[in-house]
């Protein structure tokens, strides 16, 4: 460890800052540390007072709950008001942030979320602005793949014209023509007749024989291109090679849920890897066949309009990084007392500082920041003190780095039950600041689950998509983000598909997101950003947004209402048992590649074979609900153990073949990762607000010792 400012620091650190992330930006070392020792010294005791304050409010929650088994929902929000939980609504009132990117103030379209520790994926989801229609609908299920469409092998003609055929509905719907089908086409030129000529925006080549038409639909582009000499081309009758879509409009880059970073190594790797994304460098080498190439950062697109003057469109996708929240400390530095600091504080200092890199460019220079603002999405807040205590940290970012007042803005997750409640005052507390705000069905059901712990044994993980609470959510965030004037301002955004790769189940389901009113949504994968860049020109979220605004669907009744089984319910004891294999296979799945291999998300079979991408937010819903039955006795310790036990043997032969996976089954009380899950469900109730980040932290830690 290296002291500079009082601060104990790991060397990974302090060489990373000294080498890599100042050089370049006018700032030195020693106002780099000092500035990140006032911070934690203002701050800190702020931030263990919001984490107090959490404990407290669910302690008394939970003493009320027991003193009140049988409340009625009336004398439940007084008391919830009582004690704080609720605060009253602000005044009306409208967002007023300055300089926002139109890729959020004004375009709907997807959002890509990826971990940001692995560069690859990283840079594959910077460079998934636009993607291949024809790539995503070949490679997926949106398209049947059995009998003769079956996509094995080098290439399947008759998919391929599957593919073709489907390119053109879309098209039809999209760029509709005058009259006929863009599947009669027989050229594509500039005297294309489309029912609205001016959707058409562009080309590149020759104006009489273009290689690509550019359109415009909802605000998004559609790029087709042509080639009739292509392997794709040639058996296109208009020589059509391809269709791009502009796909993932923003991604944001994760340093919290997806990532398994515990210590100053960790947390290097990460602020590298944001730092080469923010610079343009960040590089990854690839070897496939025998052959090397490099991956990059794209470059812009380049066009001529109509009247053959030259534009560009971004190659990128807009850069947001999430943060992480206010619960977690870090050994990566320590105050002068020796206590870890608040890794929220360390993450807006280093994140921002890389961000200097592309603000110190002229705006016309930019790879990123156009609008000259950086987006940090802030999760896990809970209630407006949070939301402000965050404001007031990047106030102090700004003030030592010399920017702007207002320049990072704040995404703000709606993922918590008492962010949720009061949600109109949680923005009005980062009005000149927000710029986002969205659901998490995942991280909000766990703490649903956690907040009410005490009332009763919750309904089955499945059940609880139809709960009351769940819908009322849903729609409480939207009308808020209206009334607050998110409109043409900021994103209203929803949750992942957690899916990758039942794509024709996401086609169905997804498009309820955009139906919602909401102006982006998450996706798992480029691939899946492609083909749902699709819904946002079926709907018109614009318009939409401008009718919905008019609506009120949530009700305070629906959203206090706790997803608990009714009294009586009495469920089979096949029944417990398949929900307890369920979430214990989950769990176990997903926390062996967190404790052993470092992986923050990744695509994990469940019980059934399916692959589903899991984060904490899905474990965090495992290791709660097993915690609620066994607090209410519906499993015991015992069957919860053997049941774990079990799980194991399954999870390890799901991973038989990859040959760094280190078996559980074989050696249980030497697992890490094992004792990690059984620790997650034992001790699950008395975690702070049913995070699962100290344990895993706390035993990724002893694992990496150990090796």
């Amino acid at each position: 460890m290296d002291k500079i400012a009082g601060l104990h620091i790991d060397r990974a650190l302090t060489t990373f800052v000294a080498q890599d992330l100042l050089p370049g930006i006018g700032l030195d070392a020693d106002h780099f540390w000092q500035s990140i020792a006032e911070a934690v010294r203002e701050l800190g005791p702020k931030n263990r007072a919001l984490i107090a304050r959490r404990a407290d409010l669910q302690s008394q929650l939970t003493n009320w709950y027991q003193q009140n088994p049988d409340y009625d929902l009336g004398a439940y929000e007084a008391f919830l008001r009582e004690i704080g939980y609720l605060v009253p609504e602000p005044p009306e009132f409208s967002i007023d942030p300055q300089n926002i990117d139109p890729e959020i103030a004004e375009v709907p379209g997807a959002q890509l979320v990826v971990p940001v520790m692995n560069a690859r994926f990283a840079l594959n989801a910077a460079n998934a602005r636009w993607g291949s229609l024809y790539d995503a609908l070949y490679g997926t299920d949106v398209i049947d793949q059995t009998g003769p469409l079956n996509p094995a092998g080098d290439y399947n003609p008759a998919r391929g014209a599957a593919v073709i055929a489907y390119g053109r509905a879309f098209l039809d719907q999209a760029l509709p023509l005058n009259e006929g089908s863009h599947g009669d086409v027989q050229s594509y030129d500039v005297s294309l007749p489309l029912s609205d000529p001016g959707q058409l925006i562009g080309f590149t080549g020759d104006r009489d024989a273009p290689t690509a038409l550019l359109f415009n639909n909802n605000g998004l582009h559609i790029e087709i291109q042509i080639d009739a000499k292509s392997a794709i081309g040639s058996a296109d009758r208009a020589g059509v090679k391809d269709i791009v879509l502009e796909a993932a409009l923003t991604v944001i880059q994760d340093c919290e849920d997806s990532v398994a970073a515990v210590d100053g190594a960790d947390k290097a790797l990460v602020y590298a890897n944001w730092l080469g994304l923010v610079r343009g460098d960040l590089k990854v080498d690839l070897s496939k066949g025998g052959k090397t190439r490099t991956r990059r950062l794209s470059k812009n697109r380049d066009y001529q309009d109509l009247g053959g003057q030259p534009f560009a469109l971004p190659g990128r996708a807009l850069l947001l990084v999430r943060n992480v929240g206010h619960l977690m400390t870090t050994p990566a530095v320590l105050d002068p007392d020796g206590h870890e600091v608040p890794e929220g504080i360390l993450d807006a200092f280093f994140t921002a500082a890389a961000a200097l890199h592309d603000l110190n460019r002229p705006a016309e220079e930019r790879l990123h920041f156009r609008a000259g603002s950086v987006y940090i999405v802030k999760p896990k807040m809970h209630g407006p003190d949070e939301a402000a205590f965050t404001a007031a940290l990047f106030a102090k970012v700004e003030a030592a780095y010399a920017l702007p007042a207002g320049t990072l803005k704040i995404g703000l997750m709606d993922e918590e039950r008492r962010t949720t409640l009061n949600l109109p005052a949680c923005i009005h507390a980062v009005k000149d600041r927000i710029f986002f705000i969205n659901t998490g069905f995942l991280d909000r059901t766990g703490d649903e689950i956690h907040t009410s712990m005490a009332v009763g044994p919750m309904v089955r993980k499945e059940a609880m998509r139809a709960e009351p609470w769940i819908a009322a959510y849903e729609d409480w965030n939207v009308e808020a983000g209206l009334r607050a004037g998110f409109a043409g301002r900021a994103q209203i955004g929803k949750g992942m598909w957690a899916k990758p790769d039942a794509m024709a189940e996401m086609m169905t389901a997804k498009i309820g997101h955009p139906k919602s009113a909401a102006n982006t949504a998450w996706v798992p994968s480029p691939t899946a950003a492609t083909l749902h860049a699709m819904h946002y020109h079926q709907v018109d979220v614009r318009a939409l947004q401008g009718e919905r605004a008019k609506e009120t669907r949530a009700t305070m009744k629906d959203l206090l209402t706790v997803p608990r089984a009714q009294p009586g319910t009495n469920w089979s004891a096949q029944d417990i048992q398949a929900e307890l294999d369920n979430n214990a296979q989950g769990l176990l799945g997903y926390v062996v590649r967190w404790i052993d291999q470092g992986v923050g998300c990744s695509k994990v079979p469940d019980i059934h074979d399916v692959g589903l991408m899991e984060d904490r937010a899905t474990l965090r819903i495992s290791a709660q609900h097993m915690a609620n039955w066994l607090s209410h006795g519906i499993a015991t310790a015992d069957q919860v153990m053997a049941t774990l036990v079990r799980m194991a043997k399954v999870v390890d032969q799901q991973n038989a073949n990859d040959p760094t996976y280190q078996a559980m089954s074989a050696n249980l009380e030497g697992s890490i990762a094992f004792q990690a899950a059984c620790d997650l469900v034992f001790k699950g109730a008395e975690q702070p607000s049913g995070y699962t980040e100290p344990l895993l932290h706390a035993y990724r830690l002893k694992k990496k010792a150990a090796v």
